[in-house]
């Protein structure tokens, strides 16, 4: 075992350049970090330090602390729950139903309204916030499920606390979980959004849950997991994986917070991985489309980083990279099919350089598991060795 912790960060939404497959999903000119950076210049020293804007063009900077390169995505989709399993090593063949454009099928609509005994309102894609402000003085007056879609493989209901108990709403999504197991209605995750609160003020609250679908198979968290080493999940990791390979939850309300817990968890004495998720940058910029916001929130994240460096000991490794891209500057509010930057240090590296581009996202959890002694993923090549 070489690195006694790994810290692996996820930089949700922050893509580096269209993919080969770009025009498969009509991503072609997108480029996540490049587009931010044209329109509102970064002022980001410490992330520049570690290679982090040579991602981008891929060029070469010997003045350099870190490994930096670029990884390829090798699955289908381009959403979170596809991302963070390639990271892991788990390569998705089919692809999640997204269903952005015209909602959910009449058909999906109607079995839960039989299912649950109630009438749903929304049925489209939309921000959670918005989505109750418009319906939920409906809601409150005739009890009807706020049903809506995100463009993540979702579908979330939102009631507010005083017409649906919290637990009678984990219940209906439960029901609506067993419902889109079908194949033309598979959805990632189904979401319990409960909110308070008077029309004009409502609010949503920190009972959100999560029902995902269990991974197809064991991931390098499992493998972790198995051989007693701790896994800790920092935002909404544990979501994703629905809990498999995990042992410590954390949850988190915002990239700060999320930095916040992280550093805290740094000052413990532990081995294996601690996993976070940062997700503001797609889920609060990338979506709306805000890449002024966007721009902020990156340079925020580079005030974070020297006390994130500051807490790592020698045999630490620290690793930056995405899931897919977002890219504020394109049309529409979906997801962008785009390779993610790598950037990976520890003060133990003599030779931090530019590493040649990845293959596959996965290659991140197969040098985790190299590391850790583990069995390799079923795709992704570990790249422990050319860190020197």
């Amino acid at each position: 075992m070489r690195f006694k912790r790994i810290f692996l960060i996820v930089l949700d939404g922050i893509g580096v350049g269209a993919s080969n497959d770009a025009d498969n999903y009509g991503d072609i000119n997108a480029n996540t970090l490049k587009h931010i950076h044209e329109h509102f210049p970064l002022f980001i020293p410490n992330l520049q330090k570690l290679g982090f804007l040579n991602t981008i063009n891929m060029d070469d900077n010997p003045n350099v602390d870190a490994y930096y390169t670029i990884a390829r995505p090798n699955n289908i989709g381009k959403e979170s729950l596809t991302g963070h399993y390639e990271l892991m090593g788990i390569k998705n063949e089919e692809p999640f139903q997204t269903f952005t454009k015209n909602g959910f099928p009449r058909e999906l609509i109607e079995e839960i309204e039989n299912r649950t005994g109630r009438r749903v309102i929304g049925n489209k894609a939309a921000s959670g916030t918005e989505i109750i402000e418009e319906l939920g003085e409906r809601h409150l007056n005739y009890g009807a499920l706020i049903v809506y879609t995100s463009a993540d493989s979702t579908l979330q209901i939102a009631a507010h606390e005083d017409v649906i108990p919290i637990s009678q709403l984990y219940k209906y999504c439960e029901i609506v979980r067993q419902i889109t197991l079908k194949k033309e209605w598979l959805v990632g995750r189904v979401i319990a959004r409960p909110f308070v609160g008077k029309p004009g003020k409502f609010k949503r609250t920190s009972e959100r849950k999560d029902f995902a679908l269990k991974p197809p198979y064991p991931s390098v968290l499992n493998f972790l997991r198995d051989k007693n080493h701790n896994v800790i999940a920092i935002g909404k990791i544990n979501d994703i994986f629905d809990g498999e390979g995990i042992n410590k939850v954390i949850k988190t309300d915002s990239n700060n917070d999320a930095i916040n817990k992280l550093t805290d968890i740094m000052d413990k004495n532990f081995t294996g991985l601690c996993f976070t998720n940062l997700c503001d940058f797609d889920s609060i910029y990338g979506h709306r489309r805000n890449v002024e916001g966007f721009a902020k929130s990156i340079e925020e994240f580079d005030v974070q980083i020297p006390i994130i460096l500051n807490k790592l000991n020698e045999n630490d490794l620290l690793i930056l990279t995405a899931d897919h891209g977002n890219d504020p500057t394109m049309p529409g509010s979906d997801h962008t099919r785009e390779n993610v930057p790598v950037v990976i240090f520890s003060r133990d590296f003599k030779e931090p350089k530019k590493l040649d581009i990845l293959t596959s996202l996965a290659n991140i959890g197969a040098t985790i598991a190299e590391n850790f002694e583990l069995e390799q993923p079923i795709i992704g090549e570990s790249v422990l060795s050319k860190l020197i």
